[in-house]
């Protein structure tokens, strides 16, 4: 594979990447918030799902350190490259941003959410394994540390949801959502991501994403991978 392909390729591929696990850490903040006012008493889920939040972070900074270690800033991508902004707006009719957590913390919207977060972490998971198969993340040896570490992590996180929805007797996902799930991503492997690799001159964020949230850790997370 070209360097300068490869090297295209990474850049979108974690652009991409940043944007969805910021996206995802600051979505559960809200989830979190429902959550602990709903069922303040259930702490197994509460702790599950706050170490859930965390592992978000911790990608984040990983692909952070990346980009930051090549010298450049992440292309500037928005909700519409976001795999659970899409799931959500398609199965609520709003972003996510707009529901607020009274919302989410009734029990036929939250079994709703947790069907989307489940399907969307354990088709995250299978493409975190197609990624390890990849020639250009396999020839970057810290990008395919981070992949190990997002594969480790993965099962972790459809979990709790996947344990409230059965706990509480209510369905897992049915072919509708099901097939919206395989619609997003085919959407964004097929059609967002080669629109990106193929347009020239595309921004670049000039402030990272959470520039505004507590200083970031020290540089230790991808040598801990």
């Amino acid at each position: 594979m070209g360097d300068r392909f490869r090297r295209r390729f990474l850049d979108v591929l974690c652009s991409i990447y940043l944007y969805n696990e910021h996206r995802g850490y600051t979505a559960i903040d809200r989830m979190l918030t429902a959550i602990r006012s709903s069922w303040p008493d259930d702490q197994a889920l509460i702790g599950l799902v706050e170490r859930h939040r965390a592992d978000e972070r911790k990608h984040y900074l990983m692909f952070r350190r990346w980009f930051e270690r090549r010298g450049v800033m992440p292309l500037d991508l928005d909700r519409a490259f976001g795999h659970i902004d899409r799931f959500v707006e398609i199965m609520f009719g709003s972003p996510i941003d707009d529901l607020p957590p009274e919302l989410i913390g009734r029990d036929d919207l939250f079994e709703r959410l947790c069907r989307i977060i489940s399907l969307t972490e354990k088709r995250g998971h299978r493409q975190v394994e197609d990624l390890l198969r990849n020639a250009a993340v396999r020839d970057d040896s810290t990008l395919t540390k981070i992949f190990r570490v997002i594969e480790q992590d993965e099962p972790s996180h459809w979990a709790p949801y996947d344990g409230w929805l059965r706990d509480h007797g209510r369905r897992p996902p049915n072919w509708w959502e099901h097939l919206v799930d395989g619609f997003v991503h085919g959407e964004l492997l097929a059609f967002k991501l080669p629109l990106l690799f193929l347009t020239p001159g595309l921004a670049r964020r000039t402030a990272w994403p959470d520039q505004d949230e507590d200083a970031c850790p020290p540089d230790t997370t991808l040598r801990a991978a």
